[in-house]
């Protein structure tokens, strides 16, 4: 298990952010707090065996054994009940953390067809990251013939960060191939 990611944050993106963002203290400098990973299975009520695969998928992927997540309130339009299964996340610290952003990358987003970035505009005000998969077929751990049906995720970076610019020029440092606009 490689934490090159984690040093190159600490060695490199560390120092440069204090500079450029003009913070007097380390302990000012934005940090990844978790990455969250998240499958929605609005299939889950039709199919129960659906949940079982993306519980499968997301083990795989993280190394980490996901919760599933049940609906919050009924919605009549949608059929569902409060309480049913929906969903499964998983929430990664730590070296995990790094590992999976590594792999993220520098592995599977570079696999995603006619890939030209990841949106620069997907900051929820408040400095955290979020961005959308549609198959979990680009993480190279998980087999083509192993999957029942494709399937999108959310990926949710937490950061420290106070602004959206802080968060984005950390994680351009730390390496997140943004898209470029013009």
């Amino acid at each position: 298990m490689s934490f090159a990611l984690k040093e190159t944050y600490q060695n490199q993106v560390v120092p440069e952010l204090m500079e450029s963002l003009s913070l007097d203290n380390i302990m000012q400098v934005p940090r990844i707090k978790k990455v969250v990973v998240n499958i929605g299975l609005g299939e889950a009520l039709d199919n129960p065996k659906a949940l079982e695969a993306a519980v499968q998928d997301l083990t795989t992927i993280s190394g980490q054994k996901p919760v599933i997540t049940k609906a919050s309130k009924s919605i009549a339009n949608f059929k569902l009940r409060e309480g049913r299964a929906i969903g499964t996340m998983v929430t990664l610290r730590g070296e995990r953390m790094w590992s999976f952003l590594d792999r993220l990358m520098n592995i599977a987003l570079p696999r995603v067809r006619d890939f030209r970035g990841v949106s620069p505009d997907a900051f929820d005000g408040r400095g955290n990251y979020t961005l959308g998969i549609r198959e979990q077929l680009i993480f190279p751990e998980i087999e083509y013939d192993k999957i029942d049906k494709v399937r999108g995720m959310e990926i949710t970076i937490v950061t420290t960060a106070k602004t959206d610019e802080h968060a984005r020029k950390m994680l351009e440092l730390i390496g997140m191939p943004f898209r470029k606009e013009g």
